[in-house]
């Protein structure tokens, strides 16, 4: 036999939440990120610059070469922020949610 559900009024203890730690980059990732791209895009432009008399074929092999090295460093670098990022929302969400610890009262949860 299934019992009737009692609607909710309201008033009901929540219970207690933890923080969650944030998925999101940080500000600064996605900057070092849209700059690792538009350093692509300018990789990619090379041929029109070659075409427009811009640039000769000397020039265009270093400029490849230097553009495709600063947004692999430029990836690596936003990739890294934002791993470090969620590494400490992580372990200050863990630290402020979880009661647990070394504390007053002795070690354990």
């Amino acid at each position: 036999m299934s019992l009737p559900i009692r609607p909710l009024t309201g008033t009901e203890p929540h219970p207690p939440t933890t923080p969650t730690a944030g998925n999101a980059p940080p500000t600064r990732s996605k900057v070092t990120g849209a700059l690792a791209a538009l350093a692509c895009a300018a990789c990619c432009a090379i041929p029109l610059l070659i075409t427009a008399g811009v640039l000769t074929g000397a020039g265009a092999a270093i400029l490849e070469q230097t553009l495709l090295a600063v947004a692999a460093a430029l990836a690596v670098l936003a990739l890294g922020m934002w791993w470090l990022h969620r590494r400490r929302n992580a372990r200050r969400a863990t630290v402020a949610g979880s009661g647990c610890g070394c504390g007053g009262a002795g070690c354990g949860c």
